[in-house]
Formats: C-alpha cells, structure tokens, sequence
C-alpha cells in the first residue's frame, strides 16, 4: 500500500475511533487544542494529516499512533492470512515470504473425486489436523487421520483427497518447487479435475 492510500485511510479511521468512543468533535476540539473545522476536515479527507494535528488527537484518545495511520507493529510475527477457495477447498496460507517453504491450512469437503495422480520436483510434508485423508502415493493408498502425518518425494505419482463424505482438515507444507506447481499452475480445463495438492 503506498503513502497516499495509507494517508487516504487516516480520516475514516480517525472518525470511527471518535465515534466508538462517544466523543463529539466539540469535546475533541477543547481536549487536543484543534478547531472543529480542522477536525472535520480531518475526517473528511480534505485535510492533509500531519504528526502536529496527530499526535493531540492521539493523546486525547489514549491510542498509539501508529492505531490513527494504520501501520502494523513493528515485528509483529503474526501472519494474517485470508482463506482463499480454489476448486472446492479451502487455504489459508500459513507463510509470508515467496520462495521458501510454504505452509498451508486446508479444508478439504467431504467429496469422492477420482484419484488422478500427479508428479513434481520437490517434497512434501502432511499433517492431519482433523477428519480422514486419503493419500496415494505410488503404490501406496492409505488413509491418514487426525493426529497422523505423511512426507514423500513429490517425483512420486501422489494424489490426496477426503476419505469418504466428511471433510479434511490439515496441514500441507511444501518448498518452491511444490509452490510453483500446487499454487501457480494454470486452472485445469472445464470437466477435468485438479489432483491433489494446492490447485
């Protein structure tokens, strides 16, 4: 977000602490010093913001600073992540930073698609967090349920999906080259479904 969207946000966000508090633009006008139409104009974006007008205003509120611009703490570690759907299941990315490992929360629907099993360069790890996964892997089909985990070389032919109606819930974490072909590929064709992995 550049400076003037950040800047852009700074009126609604003033206007809605005063009004959660309950404080009219009078009663803040004699606590920070501010005329009133200073303050309105404030709120209304036609004032540009300035540390001078901000920090009363923060003061008279009992609020950081950085709550009035909107700036996330510093170092704060917390990955806000947005569940985002893709044929069906549900992510949420767990990581920040592109490149590296990846780490992913999925739910994945009680459904019975067909295994359609797919390769890639890479790794994976799996862990079930609740419900039943079916994972075939090679030779291999087997269901893992909650509490079990799973790791396999991703040149193998795998495929993973919910085992039977209920849905899955797990945790899937791969590095770049799994990130490049769960994430980044292409939407398949209409009437040809998406093995298992992140679409």
């Amino acid at each position: 977000m550049g400076t003037e969207d950040v800047l852009a946000e700074v009126g609604p966000r003033l206007r809605r602490i005063r009004r959660e508090r309950e404080v009219t633009l009078a009663t803040l006008s004699r606590s920070t010093g501010i005329s009133v139409s200073t303050l309105s104009r404030l709120e209304s974006g036609l004032r540009r913001p300035s540390l001078e007008l901000l920090l009363p205003i923060a003061q008279a509120h009992q609020v950081p600073l950085d709550e009035l611009v909107g700036a996330p703490p510093v170092g704060d570690p917390r990955v806000r992540a947005e569940p985002v759907r893709r044929n069906g299941r549900t992510f949420w990315s767990l990581t920040r930073q592109p490149g590296g490992l990846q780490a992913y929360k999925v739910l994945e629907p009680g459904r019975t698609d067909e295994p359609e099993p797919r390769s890639h360069e890479g790794y994976e790890w799996l862990y079930v967090l609740s419900g039943r996964l079916r994972l075939v892997l090679g030779e291999h089909d087997v269901v893992l349920s909650a509490g079990e985990a799973a790791e396999f070389d991703t040149r193998v032919p795998h495929w993973f999906g919910s085992a039977g109606e209920g849905p899955a819930e797990f945790l899937s974490l791969f590095g770049p080259q799994g990130e490049r072909m769960h994430v980044r590929a292409r939407p398949a064709p209409r009437g040809v479904s998406r093995p298992g992995g992140v679409p």
